[in-house]
């Protein structure tokens, strides 16, 4: 059993922009600059965004912060899109969800330029990723499919099995899965709350995606021996062996299912750090207008 070690090659591609950057300023070409908006005072997305900031600095990037209380107006938050959408030194941006209530995130995500969509929700890059065509990828997937090349994982021919199917990890990356070349050509199965039979499914799977949000829901006999297990999870549960009180767990019962198999990943320390690098990369592919010139 091999564990994929996320930190390790997060802070192996941090390296690289970081020297690309230095290289695009070195030439006196613009220095990438990605913003984010908070609303709110949720935990989880106060460290997100932090993390975000702080990755900007370490890599070389100009960032924003834009912040707002959660009685903001949808409105008001929809001009701050516009604003930001026409901000030629803005590359690329991120609205941090979830947000409050009583704004339509699908309306938000849709008024984002998609040349500055650097979480890779809007619907034309969504679209553009399904047919194969270049887009900013969502960073969750992007970061998974890269721990599989860095790792030369082979997945040409395989069975993957994705459990979970939102629109930020698990249709994503389903997709990439699927998509021709590497790493892809899987036959891919997702799974879902009204999947049956999900047992007998994963213990066909060469390769398994959890991302349900369900603490520990894969468990050693749902793993066939020499699998490839991804794990997404991220869910906070009490604990007394923390400081905090709490724990993060995932959605794979580790210490059992890791025997099993040929490469896993851990949480923490796992798939975590690739997605907040996904996002660098992707700013700085926008400073380039790599993708859409």
């Amino acid at each position: 059993m091999e564990l994929i070690d996320g930190k390790a090659i997060a802070a192996q591609i941090r390296k690289e922009i970081a020297e690309e950057v230095q290289q695009i300023k070195a030439r006196g070409g613009k220095t990438p600059h990605l913003a984010a908006v908070l609303v709110g005072h949720d935990g989880g997305s106060e460290t997100y965004v932090a993390n975000k900031v702080k990755m900007c600095e370490e890599v070389g990037f100009k960032s924003t912060l834009i912040r707002y209380e959660n009685n903001v107006s949808e409105d008001e938050l929809l001009a701050c899109v516009d604003k930001l959408n026409r901000d030629a030194d803005i590359d690329g941006f991120i609205v941090q969800l979830p947000l409050p209530k009583h704004i339509s995130e699908d309306k938000v995500t849709e008024a984002i330029d998609y040349r500055k969509d650097v979480d890779g929700f809007h619907p034309v890059n969504v679209g553009r990723m399904s047919i194969g065509l270049p887009c900013f990828l969502s960073a969750t997937p992007s970061g998974i499919t890269e721990l599989l090349r860095r790792y030369s994982i082979e997945t040409s021919g395989k069975h993957c099995v994705v459990l979970g199917r939102s629109n930020i990890v698990g249709k994503p990356v389903a997709t990439l899965m699927l998509q021709k070349g590497y790493p892809g050509d899987c036959t891919v199965t997702v799974c879902h709350s009204r999947t049956k039979n999900i047992k007998e499914i994963c213990l066909q799977a060469d390769i398994i995606i959890a991302a349900l949000g369900v603490p520990k829901f894969l468990k050693d006999d749902m793993v066939k021996e020499g699998a490839v297990v991804i794990d997404v999870g991220t869910t906070r549960v009490p604990s007394t062996e923390t400081k905090s009180g709490f724990k993060l767990t995932g959605d794979v019962d580790f210490e059992n299912v890791a025997p099993k198999c040929s490469y896993i990943t851990p949480v923490p320390g796992g798939v975590g750090p690739m997605t907040i690098i996904s996002l660098m990369k992707n700013t700085l592919l926008a400073g380039k207008k790599a993708i859409y010139p």
